[in-house]
């Protein structure tokens, strides 16, 4: 069980501050019932989760180190070609990704669409939206958990990233 002023990852909102533990007294809402209530750090709103939630994934935010480790990771990862026919079957291949709430298979699903976009751009093709949603939905999700991390905000975070590549080389 979280307690409050712990910072989590809820799902696919992303990082978020458990306020509190708490019985609500909402329409709908069992009164006996312990639920968090998390506010999201990078944008507006507020959740209730119920404390035994088996549905909606929670997990600790990554630590520094960890963070560090990932970045340090980055040259090695390979990027994978995600390409199909179906609009909807690369949101389901691409929803894969998120389904796991794995920090390094959000980057890897980051650096596979960047490098789809490059290879379209070089070609002089359009780039999907649905390559487009998806790459900002994993950014979102993976800078705000690294920003916490690094303690750094997410815009910070690319730059944070490109740096420390720089100085391993």
């Amino acid at each position: 069980m979280f307690k409050p002023g712990e910072i989590i990852v809820y799902g696919n909102t992303g990082v978020c501050r458990i306020m509190e533990i708490t019985k609500p007294n909402l329409p709908g809402v069992d009164k006996e019932r312990e639920y968090y209530l998390l506010s999201p750090l990078f944008q507006d709103g507020k959740i209730y989760s119920p404390v035994d939630n088996t549905k909606v994934f929670m997990r600790p935010v990554i630590n520094k180190q960890q963070a560090e480790e990932l970045i340090d990771m980055i040259p090695e990862l390979q990027t994978k070609q995600i390409s199909t026919t179906s609009s909807q079957q690369l949101s389901e291949r691409y929803q894969e990704y998120f389904n796991t709430h794995n920090c390094t298979d959000l980057l890897e699903l980051i650096m596979s669409i960047y490098a789809k976009k490059q290879h379209q751009l070089s070609q002089k093709h359009k780039v999907g939206q649905i390559d487009e949603r998806y790459m900002r939905k994993a950014e979102d999700l993976l800078y705000g958990e690294l920003a916490i991390a690094l303690d750094i905000t997410p815009k910070a975070v690319p730059d944070f990233i490109a740096a420390r590549l720089k100085n391993k080389e």
